[in-house]
């Protein structure tokens, strides 16, 4: 429920559905970047035999989203998106011209991570099943709520899945057609353990204590690893970057070198050098000997954008 404040009184705002998909789908497709850190690409977009609602891109990982909206309850989101997805797979250079028309790119298939591709569900409601249905570590589908409210207000939360150690590879009914036995080749969903696992044991245990503290400077901050970095987001939005390597870690800023006040000059400016992590200000570790004083530049950065 939420409620707004007059004096001592609080009164409750009611819900404002949305009238139609259509409708959601606009405001959406008109706040993509904000609500959720994705560029749009194109509404409607007709491949194959079916016409998708929204198709984005997400810069961070290098790779296509596909949005469907739904105003009223569906059936199957597992079957839909994996549909979806195989359709993708199977006419990438529709996407990737559409793509280069839209930001007058001359990119390829190559040019693409299509292992990060993903379908992402928009909707006031998802039943039980179809939230239980998620429930997998390597699923490459989301869902989104969303609800509009009378004063003006939308609230916009994923459902994040619960008891997600399971791979949807090892369930056989969920992946005994074609269609999602090819999905799950293409796609790969990453764990922190995996990109963990490559460093020796004192870098582990920097990692982890920059990790804790990363989290501990907001709630809103989640851990969504990457195929090369483990990313530390606010919503869709990332705010710090890590790649672990064996013997050292390199940390992305998502800021410009000159915003933050760095006495002992360890922020690296690579503006116009190659990197993987989101931001312009790196940062590489190597030991535990500055780690108060680049606990201290996160807490300002952090703190900053809060």
């Amino acid at each position: 429920m939420l409620f707004s404040i007059k004096g001592e009184l609080v009164k409750e705002v009611k819900e404002y559905p949305f009238k139609s998909e259509k409708e959601l789908q606009t405001m959406c497709e008109n706040n993509l970047q904000q609500l959720i850190n994705l560029e749009f690409v194109d509404t409607e977009f007709s491949v194959a035999d079916f016409r998708l609602d929204t198709v984005a891109f997400d810069k961070e990982v290098n790779a296509f989203v596909i949005i469907e909206y739904k105003n009223q309850r569906n059936v199957s989101v597992i079957d839909q998106g994996y549909t979806y997805l195989s359709t993708m797979f199977n006419h990438k250079a529709d996407f990737v011209l559409r793509y280069n028309l839209k930001f007058g790119e001359n990119k390829n298939l190559n040019d693409f991570d299509w292992s990060q591709s993903r379908v992402i569900f928009i909707s006031p409601n998802f039943t039980k099943y179809q939230i239980n249905s998620i429930n997998f570590k390597d699923l490459p589908i989301e869902l989104w709520k969303i609800k509009r409210y009378q004063n003006n207000t939308i609230s916009f939360e994923q459902i994040v899945s619960v008891n997600s150690d399971e791979s949807i590879k090892t369930i056989a009914p969920i992946l005994d057609t074609d269609i999602k036995q090819e999905v799950s080749k293409e796609t790969k969903t990453y764990s922190e353990k995996e990109l963990v696992d490559v460093a020796d044991d004192y870098i582990v245990d920097i990692y982890n204590e920059l990790k804790d503290y990363i989290l501990s400077l907001d709630d809103n901050i989640t851990l969504k690893p990457t195929k090369v970095y483990i990313g530390f987001n606010r919503g869709r939005k990332s705010v710090v970057s890590i790649k672990v390597q064996k013997r050292s870690l390199v940390l992305w800023l998502n800021t410009e070198p000159n915003t933050l006040n760095d006495p002992k000059k360890i922020i690296k400016d690579v503006t116009h050098i190659g990197h993987h992590g989101n931001g312009n200000s790196q940062i590489n570790i190597s030991n535990a000997a500055d780690i108060g004083y680049i606990e201290d530049l996160l807490k300002r950065f952090v703190c900053n954008i809060m």
